[in-house]
C-alpha cells in the first residue's frame, strides 16, 4: 500500500519525547521544497529524557528498515511513513514516532 515519502518536514521523535535531527544527504530531489529523506541519512536524537533506575539512558540515534522499493534518490531507497525507525539507546531499540509532514507524494 502506498505511503507518504518522508522529507525534511517530517516530525520524527523517540517515544520518550526526544526529537530527531537529520541533515539530509540528498539536496537535489525535493517534494514541496523539502529534501527527500533516504535510508542512509544519519538521524540523531536530541533531548530524550529516558532513564533507567535514575540513571540517564537516552535514545541517541535512529536506525531504519523497510525503505521504499519503488522510489529512490540516486539509487538510495527513500524513507516512507511506513518505514520502521528504531530509536537506539540505553533502553535497547524502541520504535520511532513519525508524522510525515507531506502527503502529496506516495510510494511503495
Amino acid at each position: 500500500m502506498p505511503a507518504p515519502v518522508l522529507t525534511q518536514t517530517a516530525t520524527i521523535s523517540c517515544p520518550h519525547g526526544g526529537q530527531a535531527v537529520v541533515v539530509p544527504q540528498n539536496v537535489t530531489v525535493l517534494i514541496q521544497g523539502a529534501p527527500v529523506l533516504v535510508i542512509t541519512d544519519v538521524f540523531t536524537i536530541a533531548g530524550c529524557p529516558f532513564n533507567i533506575a535514575g540513571s540517564p539512558a537516552p535514545c541517541v540515534n535512529i536506525q531504519w528498515t523497510a525503505p521504499a522499493v519503488s522510489f529512490a534518490v540516486n539509487g538510495v531507497p527513500a524513507l516512507l511513513a511506513t518505514s520502521v525507525g528504531l530509536c537506539v539507546g540505553g533502553s535497547g531499540a524502541v520504535p520511532a514516532v513519525v508524522v510525515p509532514g507531506q502527503t502529496a507524494v506516495l510510494a511503495t
